[in-house]
């Protein structure tokens, strides 16, 4: 159990993390922080520079058993923070406005605990992940040669959810999290004076039809096998001036499905429009892959272990809210291990996520605490 102590303790650490925020895979400061503070902690190993800046720690038992991963966030949002608080952030334009301060302390005070009380059998791995905002970080500390020594049988992660009563826990066997990717559609043609359009190639009439068969690829609905959605973020085109008939555009697009396998396949069907398009308008054409998200579903074993320590410590839980739309860069870690999200109410009247004035409840540690620790002492035991 986390003594007083340890809770003002690790209250000062969130909100001293929430002060010097740093966006995705420039997580160079906290990630310092993070070692230190585990250095504290004594585990048996600390592994650095995962996938950019992640860190791991590892509290190994000694005794053969499952390796069970708990994972937070380092980076922070591209968000002017708006707030009086006195830990309010220091670095303008960057703000900790999805509570990833929080889930990092989270994780510190599971470490405490196992620390003091290790695990009977296996191993326990806090994982500290990078570029968490952008979709990138999971499939780099996944695919870090140094994380093959850490492979989990079993991954859990806390996030934390404003709209949910306080200490509320949302889950699911199946379904968590949409996978999504933005699409940037880059189309060339040649510039002209705009009183002679025909001596240039404008790509006006592209951009025209695009935005109308972009927006047609998916329509949202039912968040079921179908579910398709198609939303146009940004479009630019030529200059801000009324002398020059334009010969660049740009349209971004992100694209939002319920299966990985699907969202291939909307990526594919946005390409073939802009290619025809182009084509037809003697363009040329190039794309970019954006914020490529997979979709967080939840193992059935690994769902019914976090709902038998909800149940142990009597929290409140239930499928409330699920799945979302929203997308998170967790699913990657059940691609070879059990899994599971869980949600945890922030309030029911809170700020929303990447609000400018959101910052993590601190009531939430000691609840997400005991949630984590039961679920590794439900696995691995204590010594």
């Amino acid at each position: 159990m986390l003594t007083n102590s340890d809770l003002t303790e690790l209250v000062t650490f969130r909100r001293a993390l929430h002060q010097r925020p740093e966006l995705s895979g420039e997580e160079v400061e906290t990630a310092r922080t993070i070692v230190a503070a585990l250095e504290k902690l004594a585990p048996d190993q600390i592994v650095t520079g995962l996938g950019g800046h992640g860190v791991a720690a590892v509290f190994d038992s000694g005794i053969p058993g499952p390796t069970v991963l708990f994972r937070a966030e380092l980076d922070g949002l591209p968000i002017e923070e708006l707030s009086a608080l006195p830990w309010v952030s220091q670095v303008p334009g960057k703000g900790h406005l999805c509570g990833h301060d929080g889930h990092m302390t989270l994780l510190m005070a599971l470490g405490r605990l196992i620390a003091r009380t290790p695990v009977g059998k296996g191993r326990v791995v806090l994982m500290f992940q990078p570029a968490e905002e952008d979709g990138s970080g999971a499939r780099a500390v996944v695919a870090d040669p140094a994380f093959g020594d850490l492979q989990p049988d079993w991954a859990f992660a806390i996030h934390n959810e404003p709209g949910r009563p306080l200490g509320f826990v949302s889950l699911r066997d199946g379904l968590m999290n949409c996978a999504s990717q933005g699409l940037e559609i880059k189309l060339t043609g040649k510039t002209a004076h705009a009183a002679d359009p025909q001596d240039g190639t404008s790509p006006a009439h592209a951009v025209a039809r695009l935005i109308a068969q972009l927006d047609e690829l998916g329509t949202g609905g039912a968040l079921d096998e179908n579910f398709r959605l198609s939303t146009l973020t940004h479009v630019r085109m030529g200059e801000p001036t009324f002398g020059i008939a334009p010969g660049e555009a740009v349209i971004n697009v992100t694209l939002r499905t319920t299966r990985d396998d699907a969202l291939d396949d909307m990526a594919q069907a946005a390409r073939s429009l802009a290619q025809d398009a182009a084509q037809e308008f003697g363009l040329n054409v190039a794309f970019a892959d954006c914020d490529v998200f997979a979709a967080t579903v939840n193992d059935g074993e690994a769902t019914r272990v976090a709902v038998a320590a909800l149940a142990a410590l009597d929290i409140p839980h239930g499928d409330f809210g699920l799945p979302m739309r929203a997308s998170e860069d967790f699913g990657v870690f059940g691609w070879n291990a059990k899994s599971a999200m869980l949600c945890l109410g922030s309030g029911e009247d809170y700020a929303a996520l990447h609000n400018p004035d959101f910052d993590f409840p601190d009531d939430l540690i000691p609840i997400g605490a005991a949630i984590f620790e039961r679920i590794a002492r439900d696995l691995l035991g204590r010594a």
